[in-house]
Parts: structure tokens; sequence; C-alpha cells
């Protein structure tokens, strides 16, 4: 088990559904990535990278509903502004993308 976080610390996590709405190849990145462009609805659109172009087609991700955190503060990745933080399940160094089991509202919380 990793470090020990209160409740109160986790709930300052805001872990939001966006959907993905665009995806280019990211050549300048020092691992292979995508950079995503997401809409959270009521939260606008971010921008995130992601390491996960062994897994995922360009194709694959379009229109995929994600889980990500969206009040980390940006980092620069390369020349590209990451703003968001996309999370997966890592299996032998590969990552999975969190996601509903349905469709839900852009922008919904996750509890």
């Amino acid at each position: 088990m990793e470090k020990i976080v209160t409740f109160e610390e986790f709930t300052k996590v805001d872990l939001r559904i966006g959907t993905i709405i665009e995806v280019n190849d990211f050549p300048e990145a020092r691992n292979p990535a995508y950079q995503l462009v997401i809409d959270f609805g009521p939260l606008g659109i971010k921008k995130s990278s992601a390491q996960i172009t062994t897994i995922y087609s360009k194709k694959d991700l379009l229109n995929r509903q994600v889980v990500a955190v969206v009040n980390f503060p940006k980092k620069q990745i390369a020349k590209f502004m990451s703003e968001c933080l996309v999370m997966g399940a890592v299996k032998d160094s590969d990552v999975f993308l969190l996601q509903p089991e349905i469709l839900v509202k852009n922008g919904s919380s996750v509890a």
C-alpha cells in the first residue's frame, strides 16, 4: 500500500466525466503519447497528454467517455499544456482508461 491519505485530503481531488472530442499524435513527447481534447460540459474543454498508444488507436478514443482529475495545476509537456489527468488502470505497464458503464452527462462528478 502506498502513502495513507485522509478522507478530507481525498475529497479535494475533483474527478469528473468527460468525452474525448479530439485525438492528435504527440511526436514531441518523450514516450509515445496522444494529445487529447476532452469536453467536461459546464467545466469546459480541457487538454491532456496520455501514454496510451499501445492499447488505443485514435479512432478507439474519439467520443469515449473517461474519468479525469480536473483540479491539478496545468503541466507543460514539451510544447503542450496538459490541463487534466486522465485516469486508468495499469497492467503490465499498459494503461487502460477508466470510464462509466453507461453514458453520463459530461462534467458529472465521480463519487
